[in-house]
């Protein structure tokens, strides 16, 4: 568990990533926070794993945009990434940034999509984050 000095200093502390965990990012581009991603690549002491990763990942990590499609098929597909019990940190420009999603499109993308938000934070200056879990599983 992150101390609370690991919490000021690192951006994804305030996540819950452990050691060891595979996270696969999809949706990078280069409006991404570089700072977050440095961060989870520190607490899980690997790089993150790309969209070609060919097993599946304890979290993905997801950042989308209003202009990367429909919210509900990017939920649907990296459902289908994740091991038994994994996690998906769906994140999205805040209020009034490029790309911005409405909370309702989000709360119903993941409804149907069969997810349950968990945990809704600031990752960034430009970024909130929700964690939403399977739950079917």
């Amino acid at each position: 568990m992150a101390t609370s000095e690991e919490e000021r200093t690192n951006p994804a502390a305030r996540l819950g990533f452990e050691p060891g965990q595979v996270v696969q990012e999809i949706g990078f581009d280069d409006d991404v926070d570089q700072d977050l991603r440095e961060g989870i690549e520190s607490l899980i002491g690997q790089d993150l794993v790309d969209e070609d990763y060919d097993d599946v990942a304890d979290v993905v990590l997801l950042w989308l945009r209003d202009e990367d499609g429909d919210v509900t098929d990017a939920l649907v597909d990296a459902i289908g990434l994740l091991e038994d019990g994994g996690t998906i940190w769906l994140l999205t420009p805040k209020s009034g940034r490029n790309g911005y999603i409405e909370p309702s499109d989000i709360q119903d993308a993941a409804q149907t999509a069969g997810l349950s938000p968990m945990k809704s934070i600031s990752v960034g200056k430009d970024w909130s984050g929700i964690r939403l879990a399977n739950g079917k599983r």
